[in-house]
């Protein structure tokens, strides 16, 4: 039998197969184990949670705590007989003396302002006869239910008011400050004899039945040299009080609490 190349190749690989398994088997302990890779352990140890420890107030300090008073006010003077002889001629500006007078007597009368639940304000709006007398009072808001209380029995108790300056019945609206952070609020009068500014209207608007056109805002009007001169006469001397209490609330007013910070 003649056996081709390839053949030969095959049988050649089968007989060195053959031979090196039996070599295995005869040299190879049967028992012989092969090493087994140890599996890597971790171990987590847990802790329990520590109680936490409250903060001790030291006792000295829990009475300064508790023990600190409300801040306070006494109620302002009740205003002399110069102020109401100088508030009852006053006519300027809605007779801006008499009604700045009038509001001081009516805080006089009630007392003084503690901090806590019974502070607050309530704005009034007041009607007062040329004789003086009270006319109307509407409350217009409140912040503080005791201080409205206090205030219309201070109004409907206080004495006797003299005439308005104009001789006419004086309506205006009034805010009572019952607190005890509220600042003077001594008027200012230097700058009464200059023109009110006209209220603003809207130049475009249009009722869409009329002709349309630019409506222009009326100027605001000028007194004459002698009503100037008249004017200026019954303006007092402005209190240093007056003047603080002035430019407290134009900062107040226009103050920002963006500017001039420190970089």
């Amino acid at each position: 039998m003649i056996q081709t190349p390839q053949s030969a190749f095959k049988a050649a690989i089968v007989l060195s197969l053959g031979l090196h398994i039996v070599l295995l088997s005869v040299y190879v302990p049967a028992d012989t184990k092969l090493p087994k890779k140890k599996d890597d352990l971790v171990v987590i140890k847990l802790e329990e949670p520590k109680p936490k420890q409250e903060e001790i107030i030291p006792l000295q300090s829990a009475q300064a705590l508790t023990t600190k008073a409300p801040a306070t006010q006494e109620a302002p003077s009740a205003p002399t007989a110069e102020e109401w002889a100088f508030a009852s001629k006053y006519t300027l500006k809605n007779s801006k003396g008499y009604r700045h007078t009038w509001g001081k007597q009516v805080r006089s009368m009630m007392g003084a302002a503690v901090e806590g639940p019974d502070q607050g304000q309530v704005r009034f709006r007041i009607e007062i006869s040329q004789n003086g007398s009270i006319a109307k009072v509407e409350t217009l808001w409140k912040t503080s239910d005791k201080a409205e209380a206090l205030a219309r029995k201070a109004i409907y108790s206080m004495p006797a008011s003299p005439p308005t300056p104009t001789g006419k019945p004086l309506i205006f609206e009034r805010t009572i400050s019952f607190t005890p952070f509220a600042s003077d609020d001594a008027p200012f009068y230097a700058d009464d004899c200059l023109p009110d500014t006209p209220s603003f209207n809207n130049p475009f608007a249009w009722d869409g039945k009329s002709p349309q056109e630019i409506k222009q805002n009326k100027p605001a009007e000028k007194l004459s040299p002698e009503a100037l001169a008249e004017c200026l006469k019954q303006l007092p001397q402005d209190s240093l009080e007056g003047v603080a209490a002035h430019s407290q609330r134009l900062l107040d007013q226009w103050g920002s609490s963006k500017l001039n910070q420190g970089k």
